[in-house]
């Protein structure tokens, strides 16, 4: 059967997938890799990321289904523009089309200052936190979106206000892209947090209805 793939961000691990994965149908063909552990204990820099994740992908059988959050979806799009052929469709859910430089400085100056123990329930421990944002500084797929075909979706939360203008860019910008913001939801949509803006049931429903049609 063809794979789905669920892929985090870098402020979360695999398990955040917990919750919206227990409303997703079709259950036995879902995959979350954990990011730090694909790397398989090279370097994380983006170039390394994107040719472990691309290593992840080619494992499965037939072509997959892309679902990627914020970084998870960064790398799905890259995935789906270098191997259009192994990707069936596309979900990116809270995912800038480019690297935002004021905003990535900010957050840097936030880390700066932050304890290593605070990136205990991160993608990545503090050093590597650091290494990965300075390799994806420069991204930017603003050119490369017309390239997308298989079906897309562009989700993001209505109060995830960093992702939504660029939630909209790549709606227009890539070929048949639907766009759906989901109501009174923050950025980490998939994880059940009484303390944010999240909604994994109402993501799941979404994939659900998307892939009802296109699985």
């Amino acid at each position: 059967m063809e794979k789905t793939i669920l892929v985090h961000g870098s402020g979360h691990k695999a398990d955040s997938w917990r919750e919206t994965v227990s409303y997703l149908n079709r259950r036995e063909d879902i995959l979350c890799p954990e990011l730090s552990a694909i790397l398989n204990g090279r370097e994380a820099s983006f170039p390394n990321l994107r040719a472990a994740f691309a290593q992840y992908c080619a494992q499965t059988s037939g072509p997959v289904h892309l679902c990627g959050l914020s970084l998870g979806g960064i790398l799905a799009l890259d995935y789906a523009l270098d191997h259009p052929e192994n990707v069936k469709t596309l979900v990116l859910i809270g995912t800038p089309h480019k690297v935002p430089k004021v905003a990535f400085a900010l957050q840097n100056v936030v880390f700066r200052f932050l304890p290593k123990s605070a990136f205990a329930s991160m993608a990545f421990n503090k050093r590597d936190t650091f290494a990965l944002g300075s390799s994806m500084k420069n991204l930017n797929f603003s050119g490369r979106l017309g390239e997308i075909r298989c079906p897309t979706l562009i989700l993001c939360g209505e109060k995830d206000s960093a992702n939504l203008k660029s939630a909209r860019f790549l709606a227009r910008h890539i070929p048949g892209a639907e766009l759906q913001v989901i109501e009174n939801t923050g950025h980490v949509v998939n994880e059940k947090n009484p303390k944010a803006l999240e909604n994994p049931k109402a993501l799941a429903e979404r994939l659900n209805a998307f892939y009802g049609r296109h699985l």
